[in-house]
This record gives C-alpha cells, structure tokens and sequence, in this order.
C-alpha cells in the first residue's frame, strides 16, 4: 500500500484547529465534572447530618423511655432509681436496636445514591454531571472531526505516529466512556476519564506535536490499519480500568472506614459502586482489553516479518509490549485462580497500565528502536 498523494494543507489547518477546540471543551468536561464531585459531596454531607441528627434523637427517646421504667415505687411511696439489673439490659436493646436501625438508614442512602451494576437509579438529580456528559460528548463530536480530517488531508489512517496514536487513543477512551454511559452509570469516573483524556490531550499537543505528511515506506501497509487499530482501542480500555482500579481503592479506604465508624474525607465517594463491583466491572473489560492486545502482538510480529523479515527482533517496543501482555495476563490467572482481589488485583492493574505508558511515551523517546517513527 503506497501512498505519495500530496497533503491537503486546508484539512490539516481545519484538524489542528479542531483538536484544539476539542482540548479546551474537554478542560471545561472536567472541571464541571469535579464541580459535580463537590456538589454531591456538600449534598451527601448534609444526609450524612440528618441522619446523624435522627440518630441522635432516637438514641436520646430510648435512654429516656428506660429512665422512665427505671423508676420504681417502694415501701411508702418512695422513688427508688434502679441502675442494675433488667434495666441495663433495656438499655442495651434499645441503643442496639438504634443502632441498627441508623445502619439501615446509611444502607438506604447508599443505596440510594448508587446501584451495585452501575445502573441508572433515577432518584438523584446531578445536572452538574449531566451537563459534564454533554459537554463531552461535544468534545468527542469536535475530536472526531479533528481525527477524520487528519486522515482524509494525508490519504492515510490517523495513527501513524505517537502524536496520532496519542489524539486517537484519546477519542477512543471517550467513545467507550460515552458508549458505557448508554446503559451503565458510569457518571462516578467522569472526572478520572476526563481527565485522562485532556492529559493525552496536552501532551500529544505539547509533547509530541507532529505536521500532517506522509509516513514511511514501512509503515505504508494494510497492517497498519489492524494492528495499530486494535492496539488504541485496547489502549482506551484498558485507560478506563485504570480509572476504576484507582477508585476502587479510594473505595476500599471508604468502606473500612465506614465499618470501623470513621467518617469519611471524601463524601462523593458514596456516589461510587461498592469496591467488589468495580474490581468485577476492571475484571471484565481487561479480559477484552487482553484479547485486543494478543492481537496486537501476533498481528505486530507478522507485519514484522512482512517488513523486516524476522517476526521478532527483540526490539525495544517489541519487548515491552511483551511485558504489558505478561503483566495482564498475570492479573488475569492470578484474580480468576489464585484469589487476588481486593487491592492486589488493583495495583496490579495499574502496574500494567504503567507499563502501557512507559512504552508509549519513555520507549519511544529515548530507546532506540526499529519503531521510531514518532515523528519526534
């Protein structure tokens, strides 16, 4: 597959000036999405109060009920307080039978707020946050015009260097985002995606910004199409588990403090899926995620063999994406055989998103390498 069409300077100017917009609408997607996380935090402070506060009050009309029993009449009529005995024990029942019903209560917030399989529960208004979605969808429509007329100005797909890979790997981790929120309220990771996103964002603008032209004769194949394709969309996914590891260890933090009656420090937290549902949620997506990148190695090492004759070359970027294959196939064997969950499987998760980075940015800076074609 040849391609020395010239370049369509009009449509790349019109890219450049898309993905630019693209950028700032996103900056506002996140700081309307944390604007929602203090909203919601203030908000679930106050329930938090109320229910504290009726708490309270139930504990204060049972201490005075049994007050009221306590007092017995003997001999001639003198009033006797009886502080042993059957008393205490009335007391006891009814501070326990307050205290359940308190936890009752904080569960039907809870429940209130959120639903297990991120579902959508409908009794909480978050405009705030619905305004944030639309924002971004609005910032997806201008990326995706951005990267379509990147492509059609050089006759090419757009993801054939670092800067295109990182601008293209951003509009997918939105789409998907986008996508989950048909069906799954997913609304509680909105300022981590979003966030994730504006940062490739930046960095692909900053970092490694690269003119509109053609690319090199290696690169000017049909494999370039599937296996860097597959490669950004398992990029994306496995960037929203990242997003979910990360709070689902905020999460764990939350819910031992909730056990041990500590209040927590951060109230959005609430508006979080309980932690077993996003590890099962992180769990599910990266088994899709690993297959994506399988395909990614098998389908880099016959492009290689295409290219340079050999189907491994120990290449730097070769390499390590056999290590980012190692590391989630090892969080894969070890969640579903081995009974890591909790925080191991959430670390481990972020250890092979850290490894996804380290190729991506420190590999493809200062490693030499058969794929230096960054354009850097």
């Amino acid at each position: 597959m040849q391609n020395t069409q010239p370049i369509n300077e009009v449509l790349a100017s019109y890219s450049e000036l898309f993905m630019l917009i693209a950028a700032l609408v996103y900056t506002v997607t996140f700081f309307v999405f944390s604007w929602d996380m203090a909203r919601s935090s203030a908000s679930i402070r106050r329930m938090e109060a109320e229910l504290e506060s009726e708490h309270a009050a139930q504990v204060e009309q049972a201490s005075a009920r049994v007050s009221e029993k306590s007092l017995v009449t003997a001999g001639g009529g003198t009033e006797i307080d009886v502080a042993t005995g059957q008393t205490n024990a009335d007391a006891q029942v009814q501070n326990e039978r307050a205290a359940r019903a308190a936890a009752r209560r904080e569960q039907e917030l809870d429940s209130t707020l959120v639903d297990e399989d991120m579902e959508y529960t409908g009794t909480v208004k978050r405009p705030a946050a619905n305004v944030a979605v639309a924002l971004m969808i609005i910032g997806m429509l201008l990326h995706a015009f951005a990267v379509l007329a990147r492509g059609i100005a050089s006759s090419r797909v757009p993801w054939a260097n670092l800067y295109e890979f990182m601008t293209t790997g951003a509009l997918v981790i939105a789409v998907v985002y986008l996508v989950f929120l048909i069906r799954k309220d997913l609304r509680f990771v909105g300022t981590f995606v979003s966030g994730v996103v504006l940062l490739m964002m930046i960095a692909a603008t900053i970092g490694f910004p690269t003119p509109v032209g053609n690319v090199q004769p290696a690169l000017q194949s049909w494999w370039i199409v599937t296996h860097v394709s597959v490669a950004v969309a398992a990029t994306g996914l496995f960037s929203l588990t990242f997003a979910m590891s990360l709070l689902q260890l905020f999460k764990q933090r939350q819910e031992a403090a909730q056990k041990a009656g500590v209040p927590t420090k951060f109230a959005f937290l609430r508006l979080v899926p309980p932690s077993f549902a996003l590890e099962n949620w992180s769990y599910r997506i990266n088994a899709v995620s690993f297959v994506m990148w399988t395909f990614t190695v098998i389908a880099g090492a016959i492009w290689a063999e295409q290219a340079w004759g050999r189907y491994w070359n120990w290449d730097a970027k070769e390499v390590w994406s056999f290590v980012i294959w190692v590391v989630y196939a090892g969080y894969l064997h070890a969640r579903a055989t081995r009974g890591w969950t909790g925080t191991r499987a959430a670390w481990l998760n972020m250890v092979g998103f850290g490894c996804l980075v380290f190729n991506y940015t420190i590999v493809n800076i200062y490693f030499p390498s058969l794929h230096s074609y960054a354009g850097l």
